[in-house]
């Protein structure tokens, strides 16, 4: 059985991101963010993926599992009904089904965790995805 991490950097250093990956194991991060950008310092695409190489750990980003802005909007405002439609809509496109199957293939290759904003899974599309996608996946939550 795979075992699949998520994370979310809400709230996190940098230091503490990393220290909570490397201490579970994990030894690539997989961005399921639609924009993979940030406010926060460090976390932006370019800026992360250095500070993972790093420490050793490998980054790749899949666009196609982010949440289309509407979803976003709705998550921000606590609207898990709208978020989960919109995102069940995105998991039908075909490069979504294409990027989840990269996903699980990735991560049965090394300890990976997906990574998005949200400190909270339950708050976030992450876990949304693996269980439309993983359902034969452990899951385990990253906090940091």
């Amino acid at each position: 059985m795979t075992t699949i991490y998520t994370i979310g950097y809400e709230g996190a250093t940098m230091a503490d991101f990393l220290a909570a990956l490397t201490g579970a194991g994990v030894r690539r991060v997989i961005d399921v963010r639609a924009l993979p950008s940030s406010r926060r310092p460090g976390f932006s695409k370019t800026p992360l993926a250095g500070s993972l190489r790093e420490a050793g750990i490998d980054y790749i980003h899949l666009k196609a599992l982010g949440t289309p802005k509407r979803g976003r909007d709705a998550a921000k405002k606590g609207d898990v009904a709208t978020l989960r439609a919109v995102y069940d809509e995105q998991l039908d496109l075909p490069e979504a089904q294409v990027a989840a199957a990269a996903m699980l293939d990735l991560a049965g290759e090394m300890p990976s965790a997906l990574l998005c904003y949200e400190r909270e899974p339950g708050h976030c599309h992450r876990t949304l995805l693996l269980a439309a996608v993983a359902k034969r996946a452990e899951v385990v939550d990253l906090y940091v």
